[in-house]
């Protein structure tokens, strides 16, 4: 008995249970072309071959990375045209690399806010009323310093 691979056409609930792609998603990805219409059974069903399973896996480790849609996309076309420099998927993973070091920067600064915050709190107003607790206090002056850098509709001062 095979326990591997796909060994022939199966339904969408198999190939999501190999794929670990959820229904919807597969729905989904079908939906926006990122991989190709199921073939129907008579009954309407759809039903999947092996390269299908392949596509999916290779699409849910991208996002697993946490390639955008248009990444994955691009990865995708990649991987079907042997006409192409892999510099392109390099240079598709750098710039998602430069994005994901960012947000790491920017949650570094959240954190070295939130340690101030709990902090404060610690040293000043814990067990006390939570009216007069520090991070809330924090936290209004730094809503109120956002509202003046950006003005009243979301736009720069």
């Amino acid at each position: 008995m095979k326990t591997s691979g796909i060994e022939g056409p199966v339904t969408i609930g198999v190939l999501a249970g190999r794929t670990g792609v959820n229904v919807p998603t597969i729905r989904y990805y079908e939906g926006i072309g990122l991989i190709p219409p199921a073939q129907r059974r008579p009954s309407g069903h759809r039903v999947y071959g092996p390269a299908a399973q392949q596509l999916l896996t290779f699409i849910r480790s991208c996002r697993d990375f946490g390639f955008s849609i248009e990444q994955v996309r691009a990865l995708v076309s990649l991987t079907e045209d042997g006409e192409r420099d892999c510099v392109e998927a390099r240079d598709i993973a750098q710039r998602h690399l430069d994005e994901v070091r960012n947000k790491l920067t920017e949650l570094h600064a959240l954190e070295r806010s939130l340690v101030r915050f709990v902090s404060s709190c610690t040293a000043a107003c814990a067990g006390g009323p939570a009216p007069k607790c520090t991070i809330l206090k924090d936290l209004g002056r730094a809503a109120a310093a956002t509202s003046a850098e950006t003005g009243c509709c979301g736009q720069g001062a």
